[in-house]
């Protein structure tokens, strides 16, 4: 089943970036996504059809080298494996940021499911500029890739007041490192209750997040881009959700959680530049939990 959902085209998009001041000269946030650094879809190459499994995806040529590079921190074969990916499911994955995941998981539901990519509505008043990029670049992607990204499509939600669609109609949602920013900004609850009203009975919520020590709170670790599990869960519990499984897929043991620019000091953004690069060279991508939780049926 398809979620209606509006889309803005891409000239207006580029009409919106050239013509709001405060959002063309906004700076992306301190608590950014690390999916802001990915390499952009023109370093890839056009593919016509890239592949049916996922292994297939993950080597096809419309990935580039620098995110292919991140697929051993990641591991993504493996995540979506966990979550229970199907074929014929209809996936709303939130705030996709680069499209680091949806360059694999559009391409695999395209034939019989739907992927849709919702992002912040760029037309809202102070929306940063990335929002306006990224939203600008997902959809040229879907328009100029069809054999790729196929019928997928481009949603917008009001973080203040989130709503992804029609009730119970989406089979999976997923979010990879997007917690934290919903948590610095107080709209984690309305967006797990928007979560849980989406999804179908039965349907599954899949989250990846930077994840700090037990028993931190997300006071002291949300700026950091780190989150407990506990913090997560109990989200989604409130919203109506129950914890399925967890998983470390992509824990990381080598991450001392206590950088000086949290998250955002490792790969991929590397945010000291040269300082001790080669030491969080070393550390790899921050460590994660993964988690899934169901939508509970009523019968």
């Amino acid at each position: 089943m398809k979620v209606f959902n509006t889309v803005i085209g891409v000239s207006a998009l580029l009409a919106l970036a050239a013509c709001d001041s405060k959002t063309e000269n906004a700076q992306e946030p301190a608590a950014e996504s690390s999916a802001m650094t990915e390499a952009p879809a023109q370093e890839a190459q056009a593919v016509e059809e890239p592949g049916d499994t996922v292994l297939e995806i993950l080597t096809s040529p419309h990935r580039s080298d620098a995110n292919r590079a991140r697929d051993q921190y990641r591991n993504p074969e493996e995540t979506l494996f966990f979550f229970g990916l199907e074929r014929d499911d209809t996936v709303i994955e939130v705030n996709p940021g680069g499209g680091w995941y949806m360059e694999i998981i559009a391409p695999f539901v395209k034939d019989e499911g739907q992927y849709i990519a919702a992002q912040p509505n760029p037309e809202l008043a102070d929306m940063p500029a990335y929002i306006v990029r990224q939203a600008e670049q997902i959809q040229t992607r879907f328009e100029e890739q069809e054999a790729v990204y196929g019928d997928a499509e481009l949603m917008f939600y009001n973080p203040a007041d989130p709503s992804l669609g029609e009730p119970e109609s989406a089979d999976m949602v997923l979010t990879f490192r997007n917690t934290h920013n919903w948590i610095n900004a107080g709209q984690a609850p309305a967006m797990f209750a928007a979560f849980a009203e989406v999804l179908k009975p039965g349907g599954v919520l899949g989250v990846v997040q930077h994840r700090a020590e037990d028993g931190a709170s997300a006071e002291e670790t949300a700026s950091s881009g780190y989150v407990s599990e506990q913090e997560v869960i109990d989200l989604a519990e409130a919203a109506g959700l129950e914890l399925e499984d967890r998983s470390n897929i992509n824990a990381n043991p080598r991450d001392t959680h206590d950088h000086p620019e949290g998250v955002w000091t490792l790969p991929p953004t590397l945010r000291l530049g040269d300082e001790n690069r080669d030491v969080y060279m070393e550390i790899g991508e921050s460590d994660r939990m993964t988690l899934r939780f169901v939508k509970p049926d009523p019968q």
